[in-house]
């Protein structure tokens, strides 16, 4: 199974950038990460760093997908934050989590967060957001509740937060079709443009290269228009086989909002 991948990582306007990307490509196996410390709580790099490079260093890109060595790759990795939290200075240091998992023999994927990382898949010509946030504002959505005027980035857990007995979330295995696009970002990239732009963009283009850039130019002109400072955000982009065969412009005015067009 051919894969392509394409990553980036942006500061915004922020001091620092605790966002933190991986991926290991194996010949039997993949896996694909993104994480971001969470706001407000020093150490948020570090945990971030701690959590990818767990994972990373556990996976073995040489064996097929197994889904319970997965929950032992992210159940060490929080458990890897909390011995830092007990001997360092960042006693509350958090992080979330994106993270997905290829076996490249078999065509099939399996993925697992924390907090307000997302995974979106595009298939078919449509992109689906496929996980759900560990957040105040989704669970009060999930409730019926109005959420105008709640903080988006309050959370309920992620990685080295809350509750030790609490788990993150795992998807069931998936079988993956020639053609599937992932996207793995921060909420810092999901909050910058829309999911219609996401998809939309992705109709432009023949590289997942190509898609991150042309959705990094919406997140830069969204952050002018609305003078706000922008968070850190990162992204990666995994494509299985050709979805480019897919990825085909729907209209001119769609375009518009990506390159500016002359009469």
């Amino acid at each position: 199974m051919n894969i392509t991948i394409a990553s980036m990582s942006h500061q915004g306007a922020r001091e620092s950038n605790q966002d933190q990307t991986g991926e290991r490509i194996g010949e039997r196996s993949a896996c694909f990460v993104v994480c971001d410390g969470v706001a407000g709580l020093p150490g948020g790099d570090v945990a971030a760093a701690l959590a990818r490079d767990t994972i990373l260093q556990r996976f073995d890109g040489e064996r097929h997908l197994d889904a319970q060595s997965i929950r032992r790759y992210v159940n060490d990795a929080n458990h890897a934050i909390r011995q830092q939290q007990a001997i360092g200075d960042h006693k509350r240091m958090g992080t979330t989590l994106v993270s997905l998992f290829i076996d490249r023999d078999f065509d099939l994927a399996y993925w697992a967060h924390a907090g307000d990382s997302r995974l979106y898949l595009f298939r078919r010509g449509y992109l689906y957001h496929v996980t759900t946030d560990h957040s105040l504002v989704q669970q009060m959505k999930d409730a019926g509740h109005q959420t105008e005027g709640i903080n988006g980035n309050l959370l309920y857990f992620a990685l080295g937060m809350g509750d030790e007995e609490r788990d993150a979330s795992y998807s069931d295995v998936v079988e993956i079709e020639d053609g599937d696009a992932f996207l793995l970002c921060t909420d810092g990239f999901w909050h910058g443009l829309s999911q219609e732009n996401m998809q939309e963009s992705l109709h432009m283009v023949n590289t997942p290269d190509e898609w991150l850039t042309l959705m990094q130019q919406v997140i830069r002109k969204n952050e002018r228009q609305a003078a706000a400072s922008q968070d850190n955000y990162s992204a990666v982009a995994v494509w299985v086989g050709d979805p480019q065969d897919t990825t085909l412009l729907h209209s001119l005015e769609a375009a518009a909002q990506f390159f500016p067009l002359r009469d």
